[in-house]
């Protein structure tokens, strides 16, 4: 699209805007690219974009592997741009690009990595393409966006370019299943520990075969409609992936990944399932960038999941691990309950799952909780639940008809009690939090808990 004045006045408008709110002290990441779409809808499509773009979406998993990306490209001394400090969706993109130009908006560097949100596809692919786009996987999320997971499909296969090339995880049968017309690649797991015969989950989205809509039958369950099948009525099965781990070593952290005959190992950050997935695409996706094994490897090494998604804190003979479980999302609550359980130990969790918007400013659904897999909280290994946010009570019910006992469960409205309430008679505290209790997680509750177990450790 060709520049025009109301273009310009967008671009210039935005550019003060952000001045503006850099000297009150503001990063107003997207509130730029908000006022430069207000006063020009096709924003992005007009401004001037770097020679080459990689996207990355998906339901979960997207921002942990962007920034997995980031990272190792950083690492590698590969001079780019991102979105990593602002959303991703189309205003945080558009503020993104206009940050990183000159001041007629040429861009200042070739390459772009943008986090892209799945549902704001129609805002953002039809003003730009990327060169590669990976998407993690395609599930269900919040009841007020992406209520179904075929209909997030739909939107992808109407609005990614064709001549996009896809990376893709051949494990999901929705994600395997993207753009048809495109070029793609594939990634997968041939086997894990975890592996199950039939599905353990409330929610799969995928109960019958995505071509013909027959019997479809498992070959390896994961969770959820992650795993590999096949369709005995038309044929349909899994797609072999291009990058393949064929073995995943929890014991020694790593995983070896096969790709045209050539085997290498990677260094894994974290034994969960869908970090492991997260870290096989990465690979994939920077392998089709152009970086070679070793330089992966290198930077692997280096890295650790970002803090604001997973911390971990020893004192004394107790462990505070602080876990993003993104409350309204019923998968990603559920895979971590599930990585809760399977820790080892004696454990007590924190559950501090409302969304601050939500519970301040609107009424919310909740049946996003009877989606999520409470009863994985319902193991002996767990002694006590604490329920905290506004809509404790409802946690509460949940919670129950898990089948927890109602003597493991405590639940009070306000979150920064329930560091106070916790039994301190474990070995590890699970602070789970919605993605806007980031900061209370990380200070306040963080905090409580350090100073109780120093003072009892003390007695």
């Amino acid at each position: 699209m060709k520049r025009n004045l109301r273009f310009y006045f967008a671009l210039m408008f935005a550019r003060g805007t952000a001045l503006v709110l850099k000297l009150i002290g503001r990063k107003g990441t997207s509130m730029p690219g908000s006022w430069a779409i207000i006063l020009c809808p096709d924003f992005i499509g007009r401004m001037p974009k770097p020679e080459k773009i990689i996207g990355i979406t998906g339901t979960n998993g997207k921002t942990t592997v962007a920034n997995m990306i980031e990272d190792v490209l950083e690492d590698n001394g590969i001079d780019f741009i991102c979105n990593r400090s602002g959303t991703n969706v189309h205003t945080g993109i558009a503020s993104t690009l206009i940050a990183n130009s000159r001041f007629f908006g040429k861009p200042k560097h070739k390459l772009a990595v943008f986090e892209m949100d799945e549902r704001s596809a129609p805002n953002f692919f039809p003003y730009m393409q990327p060169d590669i786009l990976l998407c993690t996987n395609i599930f269900r999320d919040s009841y007020k966006r992406n209520a179904h997971a075929e209909f997030i499909l739909d939107v992808l296969n109407r609005e990614i370019p064709k001549g996009t090339r896809l990376v893709l995880n051949a494990d999901d049968p929705l994600c395997s299943s993207i753009g048809p017309e495109n070029e793609r690649v594939y990634y997968g797991i041939d086997h894990l520990d975890t592996d199950k015969e039939t599905c353990d989950n409330i929610v799969n989205d995928v109960p019958v075969c995505p071509k013909c809509f027959g019997p479809l039958v498992r070959d390896v369950v994961r969770y959820h409609h992650i795993g590999r099948v096949h369709c005995e009525n038309c044929g349909y099965r899994s797609p072999e992936p291009d990058y393949r781990a064929t073995d995943v070593d929890i014991a020694h952290m790593q995983m070896t990944v096969e790709k045209d005959g050539r085997a290498d190992v990677y260094p894994l950050a974290n034994a969960n399932n869908i970090n492991i997935y997260n870290s096989l695409a990465a690979v994939a996706m920077l392998r089709e960038f152009g970086l070679t094994p070793e330089q992966i490897e290198k930077s692997f090494r280096k890295m650790g999941i970002t803090k604001t998604r997973y911390s971990e804190t020893v004192v004394g003979d107790k462990q505070i691990i602080l876990q993003l479980a993104k409350g309204q999302n019923p998968i990603a609550c559920s895979r971590v309950f599930e990585n809760v359980r399977n820790m080892p130990g004696k454990k007590a969790v924190i559950l501090i799952l409302d969304d601050y918007f939500d519970s301040r400013r609107t009424v919310e659904n909740t049946a996003w909780l009877y989606d999520t897999d409470f009863e994985f909280l319902n193991d002996e290994s767990i002694v006590q639940v604490v329920i905290g946010g506004v809509r404790h009570q409802d946690t509460y019910v949940r919670a129950l008809l898990a089948g927890i006992l109602p003597e493991r469960i405590c639940h009070v409205r306000e979150e920064t009690e329930t560091p106070k309430r916790v039994t301190l008679d474990v070995d590890t505290i699970f602070v789970l939090h919605d993605i806007n209790a980031i900061r209370l997680a990380g200070t306040e509750i963080k905090r409580v808990l350090v100073k109780r177990v120093k003072e009892a450790a003390s007695k």
